[in-house]
């Protein structure tokens, strides 16, 4: 995770440089803004990975389930910023930028698909948190 978050951090400051040229640059904006948030994030939950109280198959699950919701929200943005199109699911960052039909439901299905693998790894990070803090009061020096 702190690979793909750095990664993500390279990728904002390159793509920085190309947002003049893009075809819709606010969404150009909005994927360099992106990316850093989430590269940012990734940053944040490698750290706290070490910390949760998962198996390893939960923490597989969260894990492949974030990460495919984080390229899945970005991906969208950056299609929609290359191709002038996204209005019609982003309107806030593309702005008038519309593309054929075939473009917006690609933006649409890929930027959709993300909203459920994000709840089903939040829930799992959630739930181990909530596991190792139980645990840690169970067994915390004070009680004896």
């Amino acid at each position: 995770m702190l690979q793909i978050g750095v990664s993500l951090f390279v990728f904002a400051a390159v793509e920085g440089f190309i947002i003049p040229i893009v075809p819709a640059p606010r969404l150009g904006l909005s994927v360099h803004t992106l990316s850093a948030l989430q590269g940012l994030m990734l940053l944040g939950f490698g750290l706290l990975w070490p910390k949760l109280n998962l198996t390893a198959a939960k923490s597989r699950i969260a894990f492949w389930t974030y990460l495919y919701s984080s390229f899945a929200t970005l991906i969208p943005y950056v299609m929609g910023a290359l191709w002038g199109a996204g209005n019609s699911t982003i309107p806030l960052a593309a702005g008038p930028a519309h593309g054929t039909p075939l473009q917006e439901t690609l933006i649409k299905v890929v930027l959709y698909s993300a909203a459920a693998p994000f709840f089903v790894s939040m829930s799992l990070v959630f739930w181990g948190l909530r596991l190792r803090n139980r645990l840690e009061a169970v067994s915390s020096p004070q009680d004896k």
